[in-house]
């Protein structure tokens, strides 16, 4: 267990509609300085194919492709105790201040990938200081290998219901 401090910023702007939250970023983002950093995460696939663009590589092309479709990106936990990528072993978790994109875009709905950020975003209060409440996703982990890529298209299709871009 160690006990860790975000440090990717979030990516948002003005014109950001939707904010897609995860729980922390792993061993691997934390590295890459940027979420979703594992290379066998799907996370990039299904938000590239969803908006009909070429996967991104670079840390700068994943943040273009959200500011472009009116995604603000960030996690639910600013800091924590944990074991490597494992949700399941966060303890002592404190929540980023979310109202930092809140407050700066016209944030129309909230989605969480996975169950934990989920839980984390409604138990440590960013539900009450957002004003939002969440949509739980499913989580496009290479740990929820039982959920299909199809599956994850179909659910994550509603984080570009308010996109403007295309």
């Amino acid at each position: 267990m160690e006990h860790l401090t975000h440090t990717i910023p979030p990516t948002y702007d003005e014109r950001s509609r939707v904010l897609v939250l995860g729980s922390f970023p792993s061993p691997k983002s934390r590295e890459g300085q940027y979420n979703y950093g594992h290379p066998q995460n799907r996370f990039w696939r299904v938000l590239s194919q969803l908006a009909g663009e070429e996967l991104p590589i670079t840390n700068d092309e994943k943040r273009s492709l959200c500011l472009r479709h009116g995604i603000a990106l960030w996690d639910v936990v600013a800091e924590c105790d944990i074991v490597g990528a494992s949700d399941a072993s966060i303890r002592n978790a404190r929540p980023n201040k979310l109202s930092l994109i809140t407050r700066a875009a016209p944030i129309e709905a909230v989605y969480c990938t996975g169950a934990k950020a989920f839980e984390l975003y409604r138990r440590l209060g960013c539900e009450a200081e957002c004003g939002l409440p969440a949509t739980r996703l499913p989580s496009t982990s290479p740990a929820n290998a039982a959920c299909t890529m199809e599956q994850l298209l179909k659910a994550y299709a509603a984080v570009f219901a308010r996109d403007t871009a295309r």
